[in-house]
């Protein structure tokens, strides 16, 4: 297999430079786009013969394996919600409190809230009926709805512990995880005000995003007299985020040393905190509360109508992972991080830069997270001078790094862009920008914090 990182950061460029082609210029669909370029990119890198299928169906299986089963789970849940009035209920008492004017605001706050222990995408699907009847009901650009709850769950999960990306960078380098907890809420607040919801606003107003046609068609009437009430709707959220948190939760204190990793119950308890389960969880209990007003034959019909809108989008966020697999076995990303690695420069700097190549040629950003700390730990541990809030700031800077620039390779791009109905080009001018604006805000306040603190 080919080293040469020049080499490699040529076939990365050509790669994306064919992919744009394809789908802008020649119209091919995404899903065909991204299993034609994995192959090539497989072969043109050197990959063996007999192992570029395995490597693109590794990519495609592993992506599958942790999305297909939360867009499932969660759409199901998500269709409940909407068809029992549970989504309307919420978006009404959001506005209430907030103020029609808020409205963009409030969503984020509530997916701030969520998005502590819960994944991104996870949170995204759960969140996008609350979205959808929000932005029907006040009108205007989709966008201004959608990326301030995007941001808020992308910058919770980037820098804040318990998520797995900043807990697994603080071990390698020594971080301590209560502060890096304090350390990311204070910048993650106002980079997700400045990045996501202010961009937010500004975005709606350029690109009139309307509502998905999929949400459109299976709108349904809903029965005013069977509404449920706002506790209801709130413990059905609330639910999934309780039991994910038993488990991202008990990991951190096991990082921390203060439970016993061993331990039956922690084991127990984390494993119904699993996503999946927990999603799975909290469908039996929407199931079992609304079935007396709605009977079972109506839920099971429900369940099975939302599954079918969202099959273009389980697959092209696959072949986004597969393409990302692909790029990751080919070595471009460890030869340009290795380039980085001896320049010299400042470790927070070099940090933010390591992790940015390796989020632009991977794909990745829990992977461009935990393997820029493992590359830049020997380099960290040869600086003296180091307090334990620089090694926090470093931290964010790598969260910041693999978090810019998400693109072609990243299945989060394409998750975004088939749950809110935009082409690759709509994707790239708001979803690709937001993400960059937020590295970069959240990289400026740690780089600066790092200079007085």
């Amino acid at each position: 297999m080919t080293q040469d990182p020049t080499f490699l950061l040529l076939v990365a460029t050509g790669s994306i430079a064919l992919l744009l082609i394809l789908i802008m210029r020649f119209k091919i669909h995404a899903f065909l786009a991204l299993t034609l370029v994995s192959f090539l990119t497989a072969v043109v890198t050197g990959v063996q013969a007999d192992q570029v299928v395995p490597t693109m169906m590794s990519g495609f299986g592993g992506t599958l394996a942790s999305v297909a089963l939360l867009v499932g789970l969660g759409t199901m849940i998500g269709r409940i919600l909407e068809v029992t009035g549970g989504a309307k209920v919420l978006a009404d008492t959001l506005i209430g409190r907030f103020g029609s004017d808020k409205a963009p605001f409030a969503l984020g706050v509530a997916s701030l809230l969520f998005g502590f222990p819960i994944f991104f995408d996870a949170g995204l699907i759960v969140m996008m009926p609350i979205l959808f009847s929000v932005a029907k009901q006040f009108g205007g650009s989709t966008i201004k709805y959608a990326l301030p709850v995007a941001g808020a769950f992308a910058v919770m999960h980037a820098f804040l512990p318990p998520h797995p990306g900043p807990v697994a960078a603080s071990e390698l380098l020594g971080a301590n995880i209560g502060l890096l907890t304090f350390v990311g809420l204070v910048i993650a607040l106002p980079t997700w005000y400045l990045g996501a919801y202010l961009y937010g606003l500004w975005a709606g107003e350029r690109f009139n995003l309307p509502l998905p046609q999929a949400f459109l068609a299976t709108q349904s009437v809903i029965d005013e007299d069977k509404l449920p009430k706002f506790s209801l709707v709130i413990t059905i959220l609330l639910l999934p985020l309780v039991l994910i948190f038993m488990d991202t939760g008990l990991n951190t204190l096991s990082v921390m040393g203060m439970v016993d990793p061993q331990s039956t119950w922690v084991n127990i308890l984390r494993m119904l905190g699993k996503t999946p389960v927990a999603l799975m969880i909290t469908l039996l209990f929407c199931l079992a509360v609304f079935a007396k007003d709605y009977g079972m034959a109506k839920l099971e019909k429900l369940c099975g109508d939302s599954l079918a809108p969202i099959c273009a989008v389980i697959l092209v966020t696959g072949a986004g992972g597969m393409f990302g697999g692909v790029l990751r076995a080919s070595g471009i990303g460890d030869a340009l991080a290795g380039v980085l690695t001896d320049t010299g420069m400042p470790v927070i700097v070099a940090a933010f830069l390591i992790a940015t190549a390796l989020r632009v040629a991977q794909g990745s950003a829990t992977v461009a997270l935990t393997t820029t700390a493992a590359l830049i730990a020997p380099m960290v541990a040869a600086t003296t001078g180091l307090s334990a809030f620089d090694l926090c700031f470093i931290v964010i800077a790598i969260a910041s790094g693999a978090t810019v620039l998400s693109h072609f390779n990243d299945s989060g791009f394409w998750l975004v862009g088939r749950l809110l109905d935009m082409d690759e080009k709509t994707t790239l001018k708001t979803w690709t920008v937001m993400e960059t604006l937020l590295g970069t805000i959240a990289f400026t306040i740690a780089a600066t914090l790092s200079i007085f603190l």
